[in-house]
Formats: C-alpha cells, sequence, structure tokens
C-alpha cells in the first residue's frame, strides 16, 4: 500500500510539473530566483498598464480640448501651399510658395473645398539644390505679391550667383479657384541674388498670358523666348502671344501674336523644334495647339510658324472630337517614339 501510495504521489507531481510547464531541474535554487524574477517583472508591468489605463482617460480629454475648437473653428496654425507646378536651373530647383493653400479640414468640418486662398501669407520661393540630401538646404526669399500656377523657365546667371525665373504671376488670386473668368496673369521675370538674398521682379507683357511654352532643349538654360496662351478670359485660350524676354526693362516684350477669331478657343500651346529644316536658332520651329470652334462644333490641330511676325498659321488638321481646355500635353517625336519599343 505504502509504495502503491507514493507511485501515485509522484505521477500526480509529475502531470502537475507538465501542466505548469516546469521543466526538469526547477529545484535549483538558481530556477527559482529567476522565477522570482519573472514574477516580479510582471507584476511591475501589470502596475504599469494600471497606471497607463487610469492615464489615458484625462490624455484623451487633454488632446480633444486642444484640438476640437481648432476644428470646428477651422483655423489650424500652419496652412500648406498649394503646389503645381516648379522650376529647375542646371543646380536648383526653385518651388513656389502662395496664397492658394490647403485646407482639408473646411471639407472634413464643415462640407467646403480643401483648397482656398489666404491673402495674409507672404508668397515665397524656395531655392535647393537639385541634389540636396534634406530640406535644410532650402532657401527661402520673400516675394510679396507674387503667385505663380505656372513656371516658364529658370537659368543661372553671374556665375550661379544669380537666379532668372520667368513666370505668369495670378494678380487675383482670391478668383484663381472658383471664378477663373476674373483671373488676369501678368507674366514677370524675378531675379534672386543668391548671395545678398535681394529679388528683383520686373513685367513682360500687360496682357493676360498663362501657360507658357519654350524650346524645350532650353529648360534650365538661360533662354530669349516664351509662348503664352491668351487668356479670353482664362481657362478659355484665345490666341497665342510670343514673348522676347531680352527686352526685358524696355516695356512690352510681345513680338508676335496669333487670335484664333470669334468663338474659337485653343487648348495650352506646345513648341516643336524644326529639326530638319531648321537653322539651330532658339524659335526655329513650330508652335501647335487644338483649336474648338464653339460657333460650328469644329475641332482643329493648328499649326504655326513660331518666327514668324504674326505666328502665321502654316497647316491644320481637322480632328474628329474635341479635346477639352485645360489639358496639358506632351509632343512627341517619331524617333522618341521608336526609342520606347527599343
Amino acid at each position: 500500500m505504502t509504495v502503491s501510495f507514493s507511485l501515485c504521489r509522484a505521477q500526480k507531481e509529475a502531470r502537475r510539473r507538465q501542466v505548469r510547464g516546469v521543466r526538469a531541474g526547477e529545484g535549483d535554487p538558481r530556477w527559482r530566483r529567476k522565477a522570482r524574477g519573472a514574477s516580479t517583472a510582471r507584476a511591475r508591468t501589470s502596475r504599469k498598464t494600471q497606471k497607463t489605463t487610469r492615464l489615458t482617460p484625462t490624455l484623451s480629454a487633454c488632446l480633444a480640448m486642444t484640438w476640437y475648437p481648432a476644428l470646428m473653428n477651422c483655423t489650424p496654425t500652419i496652412q500648406p501651399s498649394f503646389l503645381h507646378d516648379f522650376a529647375i536651373t542646371e543646380r536648383y530647383a526653385i518651388f513656389p510658395e502662395i496664397q492658394i493653400v490647403m485646407k482639408p479640414m473646411d471639407m472634413v468640418v464643415g462640407g467646403g473645398s480643401p483648397v482656398g486662398s489666404d491673402p495674409g501669407k507672404v508668397p515665397r520661393l524656395g531655392v535647393i539644390p537639385r541634389y540636396a540630401t534634406d530640406e535644410s538646404e532650402m532657401r527661402w526669399f520673400e516675394v510679396p505679391g507674387f503667385n505663380i500656377m505656372h513656371s516658364v523657365n529658370a537659368w543661372e546667371e553671374a556665375g550661379g550667383e544669380e537666379l532668372v525665373l520667368v513666370a505668369p504671376n495670378v494678380l487675383s488670386i482670391e478668383h484663381a479657384l472658383e471664378r477663373m473668368e476674373l483671373v488676369h496673369a501678368c507674366v514677370e521675370k524675378v531675379r534672386i541674388n543668391l548671395r545678398t538674398g535681394a529679388v528683383t521682379r520686373t513685367p513682360l507683357a500687360a496682357g493676360n498670358f498663362d501657360f507658357g511654352v519654350i524650346n524645350p532643349a532650353c529648360l534650365g538654360r538661360c533662354n530669349r523666348y516664351g509662348y503664352f496662351g491668351v487668356g479670353d478670359p482664362m481657362p478659355k485660350i484665345g490666341g497665342v502671344a510670343k514673348l522676347d524676354f531680352d527686352r526685358a526693362g524696355a516695356g512690352d516684350c510681345t513680338v508676335a501674336r496669333r487670335d484664333f477669331g470669334p468663338g474659337c478657343f485653343a487648348g495650352e500651346p506646345f513648341f516643336v523644334a524644326d529639326d530638319v529644316e531648321g537653322d539651330g536658332n532658339e524659335d526655329d520651329g513650330y508652335v501647335v495647339c487644338y483649336v474648338h470652334d464653339e460657333g460650328t462644333g469644329e475641332n482643329r490641330f493648328v499649326v504655326m510658324d513660331a518666327r514668324s511676325p504674326d505666328l502665321e498659321i502654316v497647316a491644320e488638321v481637322q480632328l474628329p472630337g474635341r479635346v477639352p481646355y485645360g489639358f496639358h500635353g506632351l509632343f512627341v517625336t517619331q524617333a522618341e517614339l521608336r526609342s520606347q519599343h527599343q
């Protein structure tokens, strides 16, 4: 009986150890110290969890009290600018910070537009090396009243000490989002001195010009000519104007213009260099765009001589359908298309 009883107790103890997951050698005092340490750690963790749980409601309440009034009033402390375009030179990139700002909480809380205007914001231009490793290399230059949606070109002068930017400045920025027909864009030439921080501006034309393009070979380098859509009003383009940037400071720089006629409006123009019969001049090529006749419903692809004094139309192609106003495009040559298939 004694032996049988002892065996039963041994079996029960072995089973109990298996259930508890106790390993062989648990009788070692070192194991008991480890076990006590683990129990102590669990107890500390439990107390921390309880403390965190007790603090969580208070923290949530603080966050609610801090943010809820701001959300309801829709007055965030920082409103990022709407960035639609930027410019590059050989060594720098230029980013505009304008008075059109992002207001996502207006949409979330009040059901309004996520984009709006901030008349109190001072426009700036940010200049950063093209191969900068982080944003710490960005330099900001205030340019009051300078709101650009599209850049035309930028380049370096004076041995890289000065940057020149050509871009249409939207004068009536408060209408840029909802009343486009009231928008007037004035093309300006902005010069930034990186050494002194001085910024100077020169208007190039009084007309309502936007959607400017240049010879793509001149991108980021000093160039002379630009071709702009004539707002009639924006976003409808009633013609194309050619500006000579070298005339800056001597009055209106418009040297050629083509109007498409009553009821005829175009999309943005594009410059195509004449690489076959051209002589290599910057303006040796063609200005092309889509034109829609709102009276007849006809649509055509128009080709203009970029060097002629009135941007003479040298070819037209009737189109089977209409390309909507405001579309951005890219002209690709046959050689470039073939290279994509190789």
